[in-house]
């Protein structure tokens, strides 16, 4: 594995992480320190709604970022925007965005993964009938195999596959799903296909790893293990931005929290100050406006009726499929 992902960052000690965020204005599109990710006049109109209007938004290098927001905040169609899978109605209009020192206002979503920068999905995209050795094979960049100019000469990449290979099983090993490798992807659980994910896109040695809803659709005896993941990304050196609904969770894991409602940032903070702002709550919650976003009962609570219900589909899932088999055999 890269030097990246193999040290330990200063990130790993709380006391540095707070240090990091603790000059940061707790305003909408507020300066950091050492911004890996800066975007500027992002707006993508769908007809004459407009889903995106980001004036201005820095992540700060090495932390975990939470960008969170009601249902229709425009949080994954911004994702899709700055990771080249959507273009915003701006681009003629001054839309720019660059990523550790790089200009992305044109490029494509691969051109985008180059530089550093991978997203997963809010579905995950895995591909069901290929191994799970398979997806995490696509997952490397560069792949003299590939080259039509190289493919012809096996010697010529020979070597770069076994590296590739390695590092594909020490990323299972590391995601619990080693022992999957020779499984077809469509045969995982979702939480497992989500960890597919998570640990596919590592395989292009990315600067910045942005998830969408990590734990939608993680059964109860993954969650733990994902949250783990995503604390020793940071930990290692990794920069996350990840949209997600679960407030335990975020309060519990993020650094930084960057809010959005109707297409725009309306507040940045850490995790306790941005939930004890009126005006996220009230975005947030809408006719709740007087439950506190801290109040881990009522948050444990709402995880738990989310969880039960998400392990109840599971199983009914997994009996149809034991039904369909044993009806054909």
């Amino acid at each position: 594995m890269s030097e990246q992902t193999t040290t330990s960052s200063s990130m790993a000690d709380p006391q540095a992480r707070l240090a990091a965020t603790s000059g940061i204005e707790r305003v909408p599109g507020s300066t950091k320190p050492d911004p890996i990710l800066e975007v500027d006049n992002i707006v993508r109109n769908f007809g004459g709604i407009t889903a995106v209007d980001v004036g201005h938004l820095e992540v700060q290098r090495g932390i975990i970022t939470a960008l969170i927001g009601p249902n229709g905040a425009g949080k994954t169609t911004f994702f899709n925007l700055i990771t080249g899978f959507d273009k915003p109605t701006s681009a003629k209009s001054g839309a720019h965005w660059s990523f550790d020192g790089r200009k992305l206002d044109k490029t494509s979503a691969s051109s985008v993964a180059l530089a550093g920068m991978v997203r997963t999905f809010q579905l995950t995209k895995a591909l069901n009938r290929m191994t799970v050795m398979d997806n995490m094979m696509l997952g490397a960049r560069d792949q003299k195999g590939e080259n039509l100019l190289f493919g012809p000469i096996w010697a010529s990449w020979r070597k770069q596959e076994r590296e590739i290979e390695e590092r594909a099983k020490e990323l299972l090993d590391r995601f619990q799903l080693l022992e999957k490798k020779d499984d077809y992807a469509g045969s995982l659980s979702g939480g497992q296909r989500k960890l597919l994910e998570m640990a596919r896109a590592l395989m292009s040695h990315p600067k910045m790893i942005m998830l969408d809803e990590p734990m939608a659709g993680v059964n109860p005896a993954l969650t733990q293990s994902l949250l783990g993941h995503i604390q020793s990304l940071r930990d290692e050196g990794m920069t996350v931005l990840f949209v997600e609904h679960d407030m335990h969770m975020v309060r519990h894991i993020s650094d930084w929290v960057v809010v959005m409602a109707e297409g725009k940032i309306i507040s940045e903070g850490r995790a306790d100050e941005v939930m004890a702002d009126q005006a996220v709550i009230d975005a947030y919650l809408g006719a709740h406006h007087d439950t506190d976003l801290g109040d881990d009962a009522l948050l444990e609570d709402e995880a738990m009726d989310r969880i039960a219900h998400e392990v109840a589909a599971e199983k009914a899932e997994r009996d149809e499929q034991a039904k369909n088999e044993g009806a054909g055999t």
